[in-house]
């Protein structure tokens, strides 16, 4: 998994009023022809694409839409293998939603959100690794669906890194790792940077995907960063707050990093109940189940930007300047529907008071 579909960031972002200054550089005018690799017209990458189109539940597919907004947004992220993960399908649904997104000069051009998490997610996993101080660490990557980060992060080449989802995703994923490594176009071979990769196959929802990921190579006692972007609000509330726990109850042991993202409760009604957990505090949450310091960021703070969201007055900095406890907006009437970005970390020297 690798959730926040692009079905949900559209709805996030249907108001959509007129200014140009919205994070998209003008080379990426909506009447350039999209270009697509030529390794996406192969048929073992359409055979590939064609399966999950057919097999996968929502949830699964998710992965490849993310994909798909990291790619279409590559001014700002570069993902060499986004293409591949995301397929034909995909790319071309999302580059038609930029488009007419440009065409109506929207304040929020579509994918923005995609980007500026994934930035997010990037420039606090670099800076958790560095607070280490040196040294081997792990990345458990949780619901890590088309996750490229081993791929394309330099700090992690110290890091041993862990990617856990359903076993069907891994397979998907390495097979078409495999079909671009024998590519005949040398710039489509993947380059890992982390130290090493491992795959575990493990369903959050069952109680032995600790034990599955420790049976992986695994270590309680090192210091370890985990990223789950994009994957609790999937989760029922009882598996998610188990999930959390987990993490939490390894501060005892060990530094301990969480970077996380949860939607509050109006944004989970946007979807068909697809979505299921969520926490209108989780500065508050985390703190509880045993995580000593932590920092909440939403969409547009400083921290949270990186030059997309010029608008002073696009979506997410209109959300920003309203109290967190209001539910619906007083301008319109319309829910207040709020992604929240988490940092947590704990370890054996600190105490919770």
């Amino acid at each position: 998994m690798k959730g926040l579909s692009l079905q949900l960031v559209t709805q996030f972002l249907k108001k959509n009023m007129s200014n140009q200054e919205n994070g998209m550089p003008e080379e990426m005018q909506p009447w350039t022809e999209l270009k697509l690799p030529d390794l996406l017209s192969t048929d073992t990458i359409r055979e590939l694409h064609a399966a999950i189109e057919s097999e996968w539940d929502s949830s699964r597919r998710s992965a490849c839409q993310i994909a798909a907004g990291r790619a279409l947004w590559k001014h700002a992220i570069h993902d060499p293998l986004a293409e591949l993960f995301a397929g034909e399908t995909y790319m071309r649904s999302i580059y038609e939603k930029i488009k007419k997104d440009r065409l109506n000069n929207a304040r929020e051009i579509s994918g923005v959100i995609v980007a500026v998490r994934t930035l997010w997610f990037d420039s606090k996993l670099e800076a958790a690794l560095s607070s280490f101080g040196g040294g081997t660490a792990q990345v458990v990557l949780l619901g890590a669906g088309m996750d490229t980060r081993p791929y394309r992060l330099s700090c992690l080449k110290e890091s041993s890194v862990f990617e856990v989802d359903y076993a069907e995703v891994l397979q998907v994923k390495t097979n078409i790792l495999e079909a671009a490594a024998n590519s005949k176009d040398e710039h489509q071979h993947p380059i890992m940077t982390a130290k090493s990769v491992r795959r575990v196959a493990a369903d959050l929802t069952e109680d032995d995907w600790l034990e599955k990921l420790q049976m992986s190579g695994f270590e309680p006692k090192m210091n370890t960063v985990w990223v789950l972007e994009g994957i609790l609000y999937y989760l029922p509330h009882s598996d998610a707050m188990k999930v959390l726990k987990s993490i939490a109850d390894k501060c005892n042991l060990t530094h301990t990093v969480l970077l996380a993202d949860f939607m509050n409760k109006q944004a989970t009604t946007l979807s068909n109940s697809i979505f299921q957990f969520y926490s209108d505090w989780p500065d508050q949450l985390l703190p509880s189940l045993g995580f000593s310091d932590v920092t909440l960021s939403q969409i547009g703070d400083p921290d949270a930007h990186f030059g997309l969201l010029q608008d002073p007055l696009n979506l997410f900095n209109k959300l920003r300047n309203l109290p967190r406890s209001i539910q619906t907006h007083p301008d319109d009437g319309t829910p207040c529907c709020r992604l929240y970005l988490l940092q947590a970390s704990g370890s054996p020297s600190q105490t919770i008071s």
